[in-house]
């Protein structure tokens, strides 16, 4: 069965009460139950864990990975970065949500700023579809509608994705780039844009199927085993 691992900075949900009315377990053990009702074994782990929860031992036993942060990027050691970032070359799906986009270890994939626009301004969110035969957009409709949501606007600083699933419009007249996929390495890299800590966006069921959806995707066989270094056979008779 597939592994997955929730990692969150478990700060907003203890500080401001609005995120604690919502998530009074912490968003991690709200995708985490939501996941739990599509057959995928879950587990979590919080920035305030030794090694962040996320030690040799716990990453080699998981097949994705889905990260939410926004407070504390910076509190993210560098060494666990480095770490993550050796297993989704190595083939451990990642799954970025929301404010992660600003995290280490998607700038660090990604290679540039992953800088855009933001507003929080209790703003509607329609997510449209615009890959419908992406695996990831299965079981969802023509779009999912939130009723508040934090806005981002492009430009969005990220590399053309490799697949763009959802385009975000807000009512405030921004667009965004809200659903887009990735092949590093033997690894597959999904951004997600909803999420923001004080909205019940976690528990709209299409959101979670997405994430479900991205799980499975993410988490599908590697291909070839890549061989590199120096080859001092040829494979044919020079």
């Amino acid at each position: 069965m597939t592994q997955v691992t929730i990692w969150n900075e478990y700060r907003h949900e203890r500080t401001n009460p609005a995120a604690s009315s919502i998530y009074p377990q912490g968003i991690h053990q709200a995708i985490a139950s939501g996941l739990q009702i599509h057959g995928l074994n879950t587990r979590t782990a919080t920035l305030d864990e030794a090694e962040h929860g996320l030690t040799e031992e716990v990453l080699q036993n998981t097949d994705v990975l889905i990260w939410w942060g926004h407070m504390a990027h910076d509190e993210v050691r560098d060494d666990i970065v480095e770490r993550v970032h050796a297993r989704v070359l190595e083939g451990m799906g990642l799954i970025v949500l929301h404010s992660g986009h600003y995290s280490k270890i998607f700038k660090k994939l990604m290679g540039t700023t992953c800088a855009l626009k933001w507003r929080e301004a209790d703003e509607k969110e329609r997510l449209w579809v615009v890959d419908p035969a992406h695996p990831i957009a299965a079981g969802i409709g023509e779009y999912i509608e939130l009723e508040q949501e934090e806005m981002y606007g492009e430009h969005f600083d990220i590399p053309a994705p490799d697949e763009l699933v959802f385009v975000s419009w807000f009512q405030g007249g921004e667009i965004f780039r809200s659903g887009c996929t990735y092949k590093l390495g033997q690894g597959k890299i999904f951004y997600f844009r909803p999420g923001h800590e004080t909205y019940p966006t976690y528990h709209n069921q299409d959101v979670i199927r997405v994430i479900a959806n991205a799980v499975k995707w993410s988490a599908a066989g590697n291909g070839a085993a890549p061989n590199y270094g120096h080859v001092p056979v040829p494979l044919e008779t020079l």
